[in-house]
């Protein structure tokens, strides 16, 4: 049995704002990983409100050249408000273990999704779930310095 959108989305926040609360009072030395793959606290700017939003995630591949995320929304039919607000805003903040990195998002193009897309599934097999779920082509965001 599966949760209306609005009560698993509920879910999402309000376990993502647990998550991100350990993450900052430890700085980031407590939930620093989840199934290997290191958590990222994301800051947006909204691209409605123009206030700087902030959402956690993992990151499939993460190095000192690039930080890779998945806008999977659990398979969900629509894009998650995170990945909607850095097309239109794509400078964006990624915190990993603590530390603070100015970067430029941008969604990966098909080529480079399909370079990566084996090493995100390696990193966790579950994101292919998702895209089976859905009828949406589920975007890979790449993140580079600025």
């Amino acid at each position: 049995m599966s949760l209306p959108h609005s009560l698993a989305d509920l879910g999402f926040k309000v376990t993502g704002r647990v998550h991100r609360a350990v993450l900052q009072l430890s700085g980031g030395r407590v939930g620093g990983t989840v199934a290997g793959m290191p958590v990222v606290e994301l800051r947006t700017t909204g691209r409605t409100s123009g206030q700087q939003r902030s959402t956690t995630l993992t990151a499939p591949v993460a190095d000192e050249s690039r930080v890779v995320l998945v806008a999977s929304k659990g398979g969900a039919d629509r894009d998650p408000d995170w990945y909607r607000n850095l097309v239109a805003s794509p400078e964006v903040e990624v915190i990993i273990a603590g530390r603070r990195r100015l970067m430029r998002a941008r969604t990966a193009s098909p080529q480079e999704k399909a370079e990566l897309w084996p090493r995100v599934l390696a990193a966790n097999p579950g994101y292919g779930g998702y895209q089976r779920k859905t009828q949406r082509e589920i975007p890979l965001i790449i993140c580079e310095p600025r």
